[in-house]
């Protein structure tokens, strides 16, 4: 079967070849291999034959785009996404979800094995609905005010006509924000929105990013849109941070947070605060984390709002939730009331320093942002020597480092489950319970 990518005419000097795919690469992409040498191509499947045009011919490897299937596999699907392939939001829409899910548990397991890690010979899977799953979206404004996301490969913006993998709220206001800006009643014009609601679909809270500090028209800009979408609770008008600067609250208009039911519980959680991004698996995400660990002390590092560590607490004498994020601080205070937790406004590294020499918990819960730990942590992890941790990624390559570091100071992999909070991207979480022996 022969299919072909829609598409320009490529220049008459682009180079062509025809692949054989081989496997995924984390990322998106799937090795082939054209004269020997490493060709990486996104849009592809395993055992496919694809006509692929070089867009970057680098000494050691290349990059491609495909422009023809030869010989589809017959795990390809018809991507349900008008803008797949343009937009860089997902990689993996081509694929029915069985294959992502085995995509993505091979990846892992390579991740895993190529770092000197040995995974377990079952690994579990979690997912749920892969579509509609999403309760928080980013996205920008294109020069007409059409709203948007990042066009895979450059920072173009794609305006689209919707997105399957979002909450249909949250893409309800994107619109109504991008027609508002369009129209003649406001003169706010934001550079890109950043939208979370809860599983509900019944409460919203966004953040509109400017340049500069001109808040001009945004109180018209937010009372408007209010009118159009009633779900709305609250907005901020954020300076766009430049480089490695925090984000800085210029405005708001209504409430700063609103109230997430999970596990059992209502979350607070503020703009900009971290939580879990899909609203399908949370649940069973925090049952996993948690397990049956149970007894005096667990430590909840990169706490966020709470979602661990309020669970933790009904199971341990005493709980420390660890977060430094100026917008996730109260909230967790908050969240932790009537609790035995207690939060700890601080970053890991420096809490870790600080209790080399206290109580040692039962267990640590891990839940660094992509980066990972890092040796400093891994190393003082290895010296407080807790009899269990539970260690959440959502970046392969970091964790599979952080834990070849981590397991020579006595520890051993008692599971891991892979948690796809992301389905159609190459994105995959991780939980590893590490055991002392």
């Amino acid at each position: 079967m022969r299919q072909r990518r829609p598409q320009s005419a490529p220049p008459k000097s682009a180079k062509t070849a025809l692949v054989q795919i081989e496997k995924p690469i984390y990322g998106g992409a799937f090795l082939a291999r054209n004269d020997g040498k490493a060709t990486f191509v996104p849009m592809v499947l395993p055992g496919e034959q694809a006509r692929v045009r070089i867009t970057q011919d680098k000494k050691s490897y290349a990059i491609a785009e495909p422009e023809e299937i030869l010989l589809a596999s017959p795990s390809r699907v018809q991507a349900r996404c008008p803008h797949f392939g343009i937009c860089g939001g997902c990689s993996y829409q081509h694929a029915g979800y069985e294959t992502q899910l085995s995509l993505k548990e091979q990846i892992l397991r390579e991740t895993l094995q190529r770092a000197g890690v040995k995974p377990p010979e079952q690994i579990e899977v979690l997912s749920g609905d892969p579509w509609g799953y999403r309760n928080r979206i980013r996205l920008a404004f294109d020069a007409a005010g059409r709203a948007g996301y990042r066009s895979r490969g450059s920072h173009d913006i794609i305006s689209i006509k919707e997105c399957p993998i979002s909450a249909p709220l949250l893409v309800k206001a994107a619109f109504s924000a991008s027609e508002i800006l369009r129209s003649s009643k406001v003169t706010f014009q934001p550079l890109e929105l950043s939208l979370f609601c809860n599983a509900e679909e019944d409460s919203l809270i966004a953040s509109v990013f400017v340049n500069g500090t001109s808040t001009a028209g945004f109180d018209r800009f937010a009372a408007a849109w209010k009118e159009s979408v009633p779900e709305l609770a609250g907005v901020e008008c954020v300076q766009q941070p430049v480089a490695d600067e925090a984000p800085k609250q210029l405005a708001k208009w209504g409430r700063s947070s609103i109230n997430y039911h999970a596990t059992g519980f209502d979350y607070r959680v503020d703009h900009g605060a971290f939580f879990q991004v899909n609203r399908r698996l949370i649940d069973a995400f925090v049952r996993r984390v948690i397990a049956d660990h149970q007894g005096n002390l667990a430590w909840d590092l990169y706490a966020g709002v709470g979602l661990f560590a309020r669970q933790l607490a009904k199971h341990f004498s005493e709980v420390v939730a660890v977060e430094s994020a100026p917008m996730a601080r109260e909230a967790l205070s908050e969240n932790l009331q009537g609790t035995t937790g207690r939060s700890v406004t601080t970053d890991t590294l420096s809490f870790l320093n600080e209790q080399r020499s206290g109580a040692k918990p039962e267990l640590i819960v891990l839940d660094p942002p992509r980066a990972g730990l890092g040796s400093e942590i891994t190393s003082l992890l290895g010296k407080i020597a807790a009899p269990s941790v539970a260690y959440v990624s959502c970046d392969p390559s970091t964790l599979a480092r952080d834990l070849r570091e981590v397991i020579p100071s006595g520890y051993s992999i008692a599971s891991v489950a892979l948690v796809d909070l992301f389905p159609q991207t190459f994105h995959l979480e991780t939980v590893v319970t590490l055991q002392k022996f």
